[in-house]
Formats: structure tokens, sequence, C-alpha cells
């Protein structure tokens, strides 16, 4: 298996997109530890251990949700987004047709990617209104804007990461970025389990 790795780096275009590939995952986990202002994470890190959803969603952002960093809604939004239209593009003709022509592939990713944005909106602010003010600083609108403007931004920049992946280095962006997420909690599991033990 390594043998294979070894081979691999020998050739120069291989090697190119492994090193960008690496290089962006890189930047991903690195923009995990930008915290978002208005949020008291102690709290919100109790929440995510009470409620099994959010332990979820904090599974598939690396950590990055209970910490409530800017990648914090990670690419959920626009895995979502994906699907909506995936569904919606069986039940509406016109999309079905739009769907089959070569240009119209392009209008639909990019109506995914729009789509994908306002749900990183909601979900982020939405979260927040749903588990209560307790988990902010202050429950002000700028709070919530704030906290819904970073999440989406950082949203929108995680698609983007995954469209240059894809595009330049090794896989599919989104399921490297994913992968990447849940890979990153490896360590702490072990430690955790070497502290039970």
């Amino acid at each position: 298996m390594f043998q294979t790795y070894i081979n691999a780096f020998k050739i120069k275009e291989i090697r190119k997109k492994m090193l960008i590939t690496l290089l962006l995952i890189v930047v991903y986990r690195l923009g995990s530890f930008i915290p978002i202002p208005g949020v008291n994470t102690e709290l919100l890190k109790s929440a995510v251990a009470s409620y099994d959803i959010l332990g979820f969603l904090d599974l598939l952002t690396g950590s990055s949700f209970s910490q409530f960093t800017i990648f914090a809604m990670g690419i959920s939004p626009y895995i979502n987004a994906s699907i909506i239209l995936q569904l919606l593009t069986i039940a509406i003709p016109s999309l079905e047709r739009m769907s089959k022509e070569e240009d119209g592939k392009a209008k639909i990713e990019k109506i995914t990617r729009y789509t994908g944005i306002a749900l990183a909106m909601i979900q982020s602010v939405g979260i927040f209104i749903g588990l209560g003010g307790q988990y902010l600083v202050d429950t002000s609108f700028l709070t919530y804007a704030t906290i819904g403007i970073c999440a989406t931004a950082g949203t929108a920049f995680l698609m983007w990461l995954g469209e240059r992946i894809t595009e330049n280095g090794v896989g599919n962006g989104v399921s490297m970025l994913i992968f990447a997420s849940i890979v990153s909690r490896v360590p702490k599991t072990f430690i955790s389990l070497g502290q039970q033990l």
C-alpha cells in the first residue's frame, strides 16, 4: 500500500494534485479555529454534549460547531441544497429539461450554490433562536446578524474550497472536506479513551 503512494508521488502531476489537496485541507482546518463573536462557547459545548443532533453536526464540522468558528455550519447546507435541487428536478418538468442541457447543468449548479448560502444563513440563526438566547453574549439583532453573516461566509468559503479541490486536487472536494472533519476528531477520541482507561 505504501509503495503505491510512493509511486504516485513520483509522478509530477499526481504529486501536485495531492499537495494542492493537502494545502487546501490545512487551510480548512486553520479556519476551524477562528471564532465567531457573540457566542458563549462554554455553554454551547455543554449543549452539544446534551443533544445528539448537535453532536452529529459537531462531528460533521470537525468540532467547529461546538467552538462556533467561521466553519460552524460546515458544508452541510450545500449538501442539503444539492439534495433539495435533485428532488425538485424530478418534481418540476422545467428543471428536468434544464438538467439535461449542457448550460442548464451550470445554471442548476449556480442555483444550488445560492440555495446553500441561504440555508446556511437560516440554519446558523435558526439554531440559536431554537436553543434560546442563553448561548449568546447578548440577544440583540446585531449579534444574530453577526452570527448569520460569519457562518454564511464560512459555508460559502467551504463551497469554494470544495470546488477548488475537485478541479485541481484529488477526489471530490466536498467529500474530502467531510473526511477531513471526521478524521480531525480521531486524536480527541483516542485521548479521551486513554483518560477513561
